[in-house]
């Protein structure tokens, strides 16, 4: 009676700590999502502002700390490959966050097994 105890204890307490651990990287990929679908909203309405102006338009594309001279498509390309890019992300976040959600649900359910089954050997040895 006393071992089942300490293992129900202990069951309890590494799914405590498995729990925060795994919310904590829920919530860690729901910040990374939202920072690309912010970018990815940058990107659009950057499409959306250059797409008044003529093919033959030169403007400047920013690449890292610098800015290259382009024509408006070259820029409307690499615009719409950085969305691309960012979807691709957005749809992987979206996936480990599934997976995070159910090994805890994995985890919890493993536990009520364990804890009916102290129930029914309490209920057996009585």
């Amino acid at each position: 009676m006393a071992q089942m105890d300490l293992e129900l204890k202990k069951a309890f307490t590494e799914m405590q700590i498995n729990k925060l651990d795994t919310t904590k990287k829920i919530n860690m990929i729901d910040m990374k999502c939202d920072m690309v679908k912010t970018g990815k909203q940058t990107y659009t309405l950057t499409e959306k502002g250059t797409s008044s102006l003529s093919d033959d338009t030169k403007v400047y594309l920013s690449v890292g700390r610098m800015f290259l001279l382009t024509d408006v498509q070259n820029m409307r390309d690499e615009l719409k490959s950085k969305q691309d890019k960012c979807d691709k992300a957005i749809e992987l976040l979206e996936k480990k966050k599934e997976f995070l959600q159910k090994s805890l649900k994995d985890q919890e359910d493993g536990l009520r097994e364990l804890v009916q089954q102290r129930k029914e050997a309490d209920a057996t040895t009585k």
